[in-house]
């Protein structure tokens, strides 16, 4: 565990380096074990991190009457603020947070204990609190496996479930498929490589990405962007959970990680021929008017979705474009949140007009859209989105109110945003 965390999670700068890690155990004798074993063991790595231990009570351990406070030095109140704090990186528990501990820097969860019902649900769960530089979580877990924790997921949610182990020998395949493309050389990646782990600003590593872009623009058609791109983010989304279990010690894949993590949010998307043109400035937006035809109820299907392994061997696709007639659209909005204003006409040209034309203005979201991803760019996107709404609140009073209160409304405002203005 400790060797995890120093190689694989600190190492690897996850959080930017601020990345916590719990220790869930079966009991208090074992958590206190496993304090004294890995603070002996930090000590004798040399490491400059220590522990904290939670449990609830007295217990008697080696012949002595002990507490947290008495092996933490701390206060029992005081946990939850000195695990934020350097050099405590290790939260080690017997049932004490592993049910409504909301910490941001958790990442990384070692699991030594049966987990069966909510207690599984509730004790994973707690690494799902967001933090800005938090991109993914791991749990290593010692006494489970998939069916139990698949069982006790499935009592208490619909759920996505993995239905298939991720195959780490897919990797072999994937690369000579990119290599293939020449859309960069080895010396490129070598290059960007050197410059990166020299601690190069920014402006010396985009030039060579820049080059490499231009290669994939100009010599490969509209079916070869979207394979290589496809294909590079599966390489990425591969290697990247693999190497976060398995010692790899192959740098040629360590380091075309690093160049596809730079290259893949420049690569511009295929371009392709808007066919909502034009459509808004044909037709009178004045003559649509609210009508209610009906109150119904929708119910989403009470089963379990599967999703495959990582799929490292597929590369991307081009969807087809699904046109729908406008007034299909403005009749879908009018049905669901029509009545709730009483000139509909006058929001529905705010959302589909104003709003998407402020948003696009938006310096933050204009930078996400060319130099970054679709998740980032939509964080900035919905971020424009609410600063654009804030500024119309006192002219569109109505609007502004359901926009703030009313969580359906906001939420399909900004995914009709979103498609407005993302491509």
């Amino acid at each position: 565990m400790v060797d995890h965390f120093h190689e694989q999670v600190i190492a690897l700068k996850k959080i930017d380096r601020q990345a916590r890690a719990m220790v869930v155990t079966s009991g208090i004798e074992r958590a206190i074990q496993y304090y004294h074993a890995i603070s002996n063991y930090l000590v004798e790595r040399k490491s400059s991190y220590q522990t904290i231990v939670a449990f609830s009570g007295e217990h008697e351990y080696s012949g002595v009457k002990v507490t947290e406070a008495s092996l933490n030095g701390f206060p029992s109140s005081k946990i939850e603020d000195k695990i934020k704090e350097d050099p405590y990186r290790f939260l080690i528990c017997a049932d004490k947070f592993q049910t409504g501990y909301d910490e941001p820097l958790l990442h990384t969860m070692y699991v030594d204990k049966v987990l069966t019902g909510i207690k599984a649900v509730q004790t994973l769960s707690r690494l799902n609190r967001a933090h800005p530089q938090k991109h993914d979580v791991f749990v290593l877990d010692f006494m489970n496996d998939t069916v139990t924790i698949q069982a006790a997921f499935s009592d208490y949610y619909r759920t996505t479930i993995l239905s298939d182990e991720t195959d780490p020998n897919k990797l072999h395949d994937l690369k000579p498929d990119l290599d293939s493309y020449q859309v960069y050389a080895p010396e490129d990646i070598e290059q960007l490589v050197d410059l990166y782990l020299g601690g190069a600003d920014r402006d010396k590593l985009d030039p060579i990405l820049d080059t490499c872009v231009a290669v994939y623009k100009n010599q490969l058609d509209e079916d070869g962007q979207v394979d290589f791109k496809g294909k590079a983010k599966a390489f990425n989304r591969t290697y990247g959970f693999l190497a976060s279990v398995l010692p790899y010690t192959d740098a040629g894949w360590e380091k075309l990680s690093i160049f596809l993590n730079f290259l893949v949010p420049k690569l511009p998307a295929p371009i392709e021929e808007d066919l909502s043109k034009g459509i808004l400035e044909a037709i009178d937006m004045d003559s649509y008017r609210v009508e209610k035809q009906a109150v119904v109820k929708i119910q989403l299907p009470d089963s379990d979705a599967e999703i495959e392994p990582i799929p490292a061997s597929c590369g991307g696709f081009k969807p087809e474009p699904e046109l729908e007639r406008l007034s299909t659209i403005l009749k879908g909005f009018n049905d669901q949140f029509g009545t709730l204003f009483t000139d509909a006409d006058r929001v529905i040209r705010l959302i589909t007009e104003e709003l998407p034309a402020a948003v696009l203005a938006d310096i933050a979201y204009q930078n996400a859209r060319k130099n970054s991803d679709k998740q980032n760019a939509r964080i900035e996107h919905d971020k424009a989105a609410r600063r654009a709404a804030i500024a119309r609140m006192s002219v569109e009073t109505e609007f502004f109110k359901q926009f703030s209160d009313n969580e359906s409304f906001r939420r399909a405002v900004l995914d009709t945003l979103f498609s407005l203005t993302y491509s």
